[in-house]
């Protein structure tokens, strides 16, 4: 789910498009080897989110077939009929699953989506659609696969800053996941190449999967929009706003959008992953000292979803800027 924690005015940076640098890929099944081959895999993580706030992983366990499973489910949502769709759309953000197209939540430019939570599935799967008649099953295997995923990258991470891999494992396990199923037209000539404004977003971790090229992300270092090259089979990761938090800025969440294909649509599937709604986030207190001062105040996905709410017609609404204490 691309919630908008941050929407930012850079439309007009510059893009990498003709000579996109390379963008670092990560075997993560070498998180399961012996301990000096891990350490050199959690260090490759560490620095590739402290640099970069993004990156691509492979060898991560999940098979072809749930990836594809996935991506059949998600298409032929969104060619059912529209009054079917329908059935799903609310102006209420706290509903269990939610559709719609680009008009209200500000950064949608042209796409439509579905956005539904996912963790605990057996609390969250009743309110999946029914139809198509696959698609709580195909889409079931992908979320609980990628949640996997994201917390053997949390736990490398979090060793990675020097936090220790069981670091809060309680919250992290009970955590939240929230997918955000998204279909985006083919560009036509006349209509805006911007399918989603950028933004960053809330959680910890937002690991996607697409079907072609559409992301870009923001390059810290050229200042300019950075197109992400899917490689066959792999996932995208790129860290949100929670992470900051957490890292007292030691780690930068990621500004990114969405950007309409020029040759065919394009399907993609967001995990969000963080705490449960209630539980708040603050910075750890082994990274806050006297040089280091906290950075940040404590919130959780249910102040975020308050913040939205309040902030529905501000498009430049930006809810990491919002939990900056004042002189950080």
């Amino acid at each position: 789910m691309s919630d908008d924690s941050r929407t930012v005015p850079q439309e007009q940076l510059p893009s990498d498009n003709l000579h996109p640098p390379p963008m670092p890929v990560i075997n993560v099944g070498h998180l399961n080897l012996d301990p000096a081959t891990r350490a050199r895999v959690v260090e490759d993580i560490t620095k590739a989110c402290r640099d970069l706030g993004y990156f691509q992983i492979i060898n991560h366990g999940i098979s072809q077939s749930v990836m594809d499973g996935a991506v059949e489910a998600a298409s032929d949502f969104f060619k059912l009929p529209s009054e079917t769709k329908e059935e799903f759309a609310s102006d209420d953000l706290r509903r269990p699953v939610r559709y719609d197209t680009s008009s209200k939540d500000g950064i949608s430019m042209s796409r439509a989506y579905l956005k539904h939570y996912a963790h605990p599935l057996s609390e969250w799967m009743q309110y999946w659609p029914e139809n198509p008649p696959i698609y709580r099953e195909y889409m079931r295997n992908f979320a609980t696969e990628v949640r996997r995923v994201a917390l053997q990258l949390m736990e490398a991470i979090l060793e990675g800053l020097g936090l220790g891999k069981g670091y809060q494992h309680e919250k992290f396990e009970q955590g939240l996941q929230l997918m955000s199923v998204n279909c985006y037209p083919k560009e036509s000539e006349g209509d805006t190449a911007i399918g989603l404004a950028p933004h960053s977003d809330y959680g910890f971790l937002t690991i996607l999967f697409t079907s072609c090229r559409g992301l870009e992300v923001v390059d810290r270092n050229s200042n300019s929009w950075k197109v992400v090259q899917p490689l066959p089979h792999a996932l995208h990761v790129h860290v949100g706003d929670h992470m900051e938090v957490l890292s007292n800025g030691k780690i930068k969440t990621v500004v990114h959008r969405a950007v309409l294909n020029p040759e065919e649509a394009r399907i993609s599937m967001a995990s969000i992953n963080g705490f449960a709604m209630h539980e708040k986030v603050s910075s750890a207190r082994e990274l806050v000292n006297e040089q280091n001062p906290e950075k940040y105040n404590a919130s959780s996905f249910n102040d975020f979803l308050d913040y939205l709410t309040s902030n529905l017609d501000n498009k430049h609404r930006n809810f990491l800027e919002s939990l900056r204490m004042q002189g950080a």
